[in-house]
């Protein structure tokens, strides 16, 4: 079976309310994804995602029925913190969490637009920095981005990536490709809905690391 249909993200009501704990509960899957990008340069995105999903976490184990939704835990901060908000707790975290969210979106997304580089198709190359460019690099300073400039040359093969997506099991592309696509409708859903929460709240931060 495939690594993301596992753990598929759940159907979002109609208000596009994020259940708390369904989120949680999808979100711990997504630090393994950087291990099928095989290089430990990348380790550097799933270690910050594991911080942030901590600090989500940590927030809402304190008290479950106060932070049903993802949004509760948010305008909870807001109103405790007014003078730090949204630089602060999960608030921040989850800022930054929807960010490497929306890097494997836009990833997985041009793998299976069947975006490539025409000299070098088993390359992914390609999708990584488009990913990398949109979701983050606006976000990180000349350090961070040569940190990430020595990862998108770390990327491996797209049939090892595929591979690996697979749980080591040889898999047609175009089978691996229909799992991506039934993997990204509720993920861009849910990472599309977290984005507009964070337009609508005036929560979203542009400072650098």
């Amino acid at each position: 079976m495939s690594l993301l249909l596992d753990n598929q993200f759940k159907d979002l009501p109609p208000d596009k309310a994020i259940d708390t704990k369904l989120f949680l509960e999808s979100v711990a899957h997504i630090p393994s994804f950087f291990d099928c990008l095989g290089s430990n340069v990348f380790s550097v995105i799933k270690s910050d995602i594991n911080g942030n999903i901590l600090k989500i976490k940590a927030v809402y184990v304190k008290d479950p029925a106060k932070y049903v939704t993802l949004q509760d835990i948010v305008e909870a901060e807001r109103e405790a913190h007014p003078a730090e908000w949204p630089k602060v707790g999960a608030t921040l975290g989850l800022m930054w969490l929807k960010r490497g969210l929306r890097f494997i979106q836009i990833l997985l997304q041009s793998l299976a637009d069947g975006e490539r580089d025409e000299n070098n198709p088993n390359l992914i190359r390609v999708n990584v920095t488009k990913a990398y460019e949109q979701a983050l690099k606006k976000y990180h300073g000349w350090i961070v981005q040569k940190i990430f400039n020595v990862a998108l040359h770390a990327a491996p093969y797209k049939s090892n990536f595929l591979k690996a997506l697979s749980k080591g099991e040889e898999v047609k592309e175009e089978d691996c490709l229909a799992n991506v696509r039934q993997f990204l409708v509720n993920y861009t859903v849910t990472v599309d809905a977290i984005y507009d929460m964070y337009t609508h709240l005036n929560a979203e931060l542009d400072y650098t690391v």
